[in-house]
């Protein structure tokens, strides 16, 4: 029989709708790995004697109507979750039990999913590798030493290691496709708007976006379906047809367009990953599709716009935590100094010096030469996609311009650290959806991923594309097992 934890996402579902296994004996093969998983360091906090209550429960009342009946899944510790300590990966929340559950876990609740525990991530969703977190690096399952990628980084290291099934996590700049890309796995950024935002600890509210992180595509289709929904609490939420998804994966892709822009061979990229997006290009050209090179002239501008939006939005969100309502508090002689001290000391470095890059650019003085000026380009990025689309299907990128590095290698050069989202964060500056697969291995045997871009509200055209491109690329991860 195979292992429980080598099935996927809709192989359990199948499997449980059968009465070929129980949600009791996946949520114990699963308890059982994550137990054994300490090395990681993927949970923050888990739920795990609660999970086996549950699954116990849905065992002697199911309900096989629901699309993931009794499946444990873990979460990135940024999704609210009722009467459980959501810390956003920081010290200033770390006592922080929220009484309200964010929409996006209690569509995972509602179609019969069961909480194995929350996820370790950057400081509020601020890195790239995972280093930032209050509670100690995550390590990737891949080879001892290596980062997992950032923000969702435990969320990816989970997945990969086979210690939840598929996972949910949160984009800003690449943050699902940067270490979808460094483990191994799938990752989706779904179109602005699609996931609600309710319930998500805000990092930069005009790019933040929750979505899947599976192993396989189909996986990453129905985990879609299940998280995506209009939601009357997040006034960014779109009301939109939602498709079901994994039902209409397709695997023809013929007379599709792909574009493949010139600006995407950025300077210091790899040979190996040069190839890698060669590879892919050969693939989708054998399926039938037509491959079409294009423009997008501003994208050299998206960092740099990036990282005065993000910043700004940060600052304004991170505002809230002074010491008097919730979260940690620094005792101090009168109020300011009780500010003072508690975000001195609640905050890590890197929310530090994105704070204060986004009060500067916000500042009296700077608003027009930086802000605003960061905004007109991001318009600018948006014209770019929105032109090349009249004559593309969708465009096909590298997820990241390197493999996987080691941790401690970047944390003193925060631009070095940035160059890490080069061509993650045009897509959410655009509000675009994209899909990094993984796509092959560079010469150490660590996993590379290729990116899939479509139109707004796009998904299905994307998943449909990647689920084609799959089958071909066929990868297979080389998991090592130096951790258990």
């Amino acid at each position: 029989m195979t292992n429980i934890i080598d099935l996927t996402l809709v192989e359990l579902v199948n499997k449980i709708k059968k009465k070929e296994i129980s949600s009791k004996e996946i949520t114990k093969a699963y308890v059982d790995r994550c137990k054994k998983s300490k090395k990681l360091n993927t949970f923050i906090t888990d739920d795990f004697d609660n999970a086996l209550k549950k699954a116990d429960k849905f065992d002697k009342k199911p309900d096989f109507n629901k699309k993931l009946p009794g499946i444990p899944i873990a979460v990135k510790d940024l999704f609210c979750t009722k009467d459980l300590k959501t810390t956003a990966g920081s010290k200033i929340l770390s006592n922080f039990i929220p009484s309200y559950e964010s929409t996006v876990t209690q569509n995972l609740w509602n179609e019969g999913s069961i909480l194995l525990g929350k996820l370790n991530c950057d400081e509020f969703a601020m890195g790239s590798s995972n280093e930032t977190s209050f509670f100690g690096n995550v390590q990737s399952p891949i080879g001892k030493g290596l980062v997992p990628g950032g923000s969702s980084g435990g969320s990816a290291s989970a997945l990969s290691a086979k210690l939840t099934p598929v996972t949910v996590g949160t984009d800003t700049g690449g943050s699902i496709r940067q270490p979808a890309s460094f483990t191994g796995t799938v990752g989706l950024k779904p179109t602005y708007g699609s996931c609600s935002r309710y319930g998500i600890v805000a990092f930069a509210s005009s790019l933040d976006q929750a979505g899947p992180m599976t192993r396989n595509v189909k996986d990453c289709a129905l985990l879609f379906e299940v998280i995506s929904s209009y939601d009357n609490k997040d006034s960014t939420s779109v009301n939109f047809k939602r498709a079901n998804y994994s039902n209409k994966l397709n695997k023809s892709i013929k007379g599709k367009k792909i574009g493949i822009p010139k600006e995407y061979r950025a300077e210091g990229m790899s040979k190996e990953i040069d190839e890698l997006w060669q590879r892919g290009i050969n693939i989708v050209k054998e399926s039938g599709a037509e491959i079409l090179d294009i423009s997008l002239p501003n994208t050299k501008y998206a960092l740099p716009a990036y990282y005065i939006v993000a910043p700004a939005e940060a600052s304004s969100n991170l505002a809230r935590y002074d010491g008097v309502k919730y979260g940690f508090r620094s005792p101090g002689e009168n109020l300011i100094d009780m500010y003072e001290k508690t975000r001195s000391e609640g905050f890590g470095d890197e929310v530090k010096r994105r704070i204060m890059i986004g009060t500067y650019v916000l500042s009296s003085g700077y608003y027009d030469a930086y802000y605003l000026k960061a905004q007109k380009v991001r318009q600018l990025i948006k014209n770019d996609f929105d032109e090349v689309y009249k004559k593309v299907d969708a465009i096909l990128t590298p997820s990241t311009p390197t493999s996987a590095f080691t941790i401690g290698e970047k944390t003193n050069d925060p631009v070095s650290m940035y160059l890490n989202d080069i061509f993650t964060v045009p897509i959410n500056l655009a509000g675009l959806p994209a899909i990094s697969i993984p796509a092959g291995l560079d010469s150490k045997g660590y996993p590379l991923g290729l990116q899939i871009i479509g139109k707004a509200f796009d998904e299905q055209n994307i998943f449909n594309i990647a689920y084609s491109m799959e089958e071909k690329i066929n990868f297979k991860n080389e998991i090592k097992s130096w951790w258990m």
